[in-house]
């Protein structure tokens, strides 16, 4: 326990004027243009991140949500919407759905990439410059934080290099015991 009770330094990368940066505190409370959303297939409001903004964005989210499902179905592991933010201090969410782990064996890395690529293409599109993002999959979805945080800083370099907008990325932690896994994915 005592390793997180430290002063924690804010690990981040540059690339070509862009940053990603590792941030404690609650995704709720970021400043950005997109907040992401740690999404089930339907959209609905769960638990864990995914409770806590819907809850914190208010009933417009999940009404939006419903409409984007009867349009197109369920999302499948890897694919991201977006919906407005309601009472978020951000204009989008951006709902990204994550693999359930497997152990490692039915593409989950792939799909956790394109989960974050794809939301940045979707902010990038739409003119944001900064966007947050949660530790996606490695809740009750159950994927190991070591192994998500280092495929999420890859695709986070990947999808900046090809972005135009988007300039401050925020990975922003929660939980102290998964900075350790973040901070090294970043080194």
């Amino acid at each position: 326990m005592e390793r997180y009770n430290r002063p924690m330094e804010t690990p981040e990368i540059n690339i070509a004027g862009r940053t990603i940066r590792l941030v404690r505190g609650d995704i709720t409370s970021e400043h950005v243009d997109a907040i992401v959303n740690a999404a089930n297939a339907s959209l609905r409001p769960g638990g864990g991140v995914c409770g806590a903004i819907h809850a914190a964005g208010g009933p417009t989210i999940a009404q939006e949500c419903r409409r984007i499902i009867a349009e197109r179905g369920p999302l499948s592991p890897g694919q991201a919407v977006a919906t407005g933010a309601g009472d978020l201090p951000a204009t989008s969410v951006i709902h990204a759905l994550g693999p359930v782990w497997y152990g490692g064996e039915r593409g989950e890395a792939a799909q956790l990439h394109d989960a974050y690529a794809n939301s940045v293409s979707i902010a990038d599109r739409l003119g944001y410059a900064s966007i947050a993002f949660p530790s996606i999959s490695t809740g009750i979805y159950g994927y190991p934080v070591a192994q998500a945080a280092r495929t999420a800083v890859e695709a986070l370099r990947d999808a900046l290099a090809r972005a135009v907008n988007v300039r401050d990325v925020r990975i922003v932690i929660f939980d102290g015991s998964q900075w350790d896994d973040w901070a090294q994915a970043m080194r």
